[in-house]
């Protein structure tokens, strides 16, 4: 009898910055508060470097809701 064959690897979640290719560390959860109701959430993933940028590109819209821990 043969093992069976190891689970691929996910691939890595990559931050959402423009032309950052550095691996997700955070969500940030976000809506348009003209388009989306109150409960819905989009989520951007933002590596150590970006988060803060992506946090405040999204806050001066009134976009911004929350940043979280990135659990994969």
């Amino acid at each position: 009898m043969t093992d069976p064959a190891p689970e691929p690897s996910p691939e890595p979640m990559i931050c959402s910055s423009k032309g950052c290719q550095n691996e997700a560390r955070h969500r940030i959860e976000w809506n348009n508060p003209k388009i989306h109701t109150p409960d819905r959430r989009k989520t951007w993933l933002a590596c150590d470097e970006h988060e803060p940028t992506l946090r405040e590109f999204l806050g001066k819209r009134d976009f911004y809701r929350e940043t979280l821990p990135l659990v994969e």
